[in-house]
C-alpha cells in the first residue's frame, strides 16, 4: 500500500499508513476536494486500500461523509 505526497511539483511514494493521521486526514480531504469526484476516485487512482485509509481515519476519530466528500 502506497500513497503518494505532493512536495513542490513532484510526487513522492510514501506509505500512508505511517503518515500521522492528522497531516493524512488534510492531505486526503485536500485531494477530495481539489482532486477527485469520491473516495473511491481517489483510492483507486493512488492504488490505496480503501478500507486501511478509512481505518487509520477513523482511529483517529475522522469519519468519511459521502454527501461531503469529506472526512469530518
Amino acid at each position: 500500500m502506497s500513497f503518494y505526497v505532493i512536495t513542490g511539483k513532484n510526487m513522492q511514494r510514501r506509505n500512508f499508513l505511517t503518515m500521522d493521521p492528522h497531516l493524512l486526514f488534510s492531505l486526503i480531504n485536500m485531494k477530495l476536494r481539489d482532486e477527485f469526484e469520491s473516495l473511491d476516485d481517489l483510492v483507486s487512482s493512488y492504488e490505496i486500500d480503501r478500507d486501511a485509509l478509512i481505518k487509520k481515519l477513523s482511529d483517529a476519530g475522522y469519519q468519511y461523509q459521502l454527501s461531503n466528500n469529506q472526512f469530518r
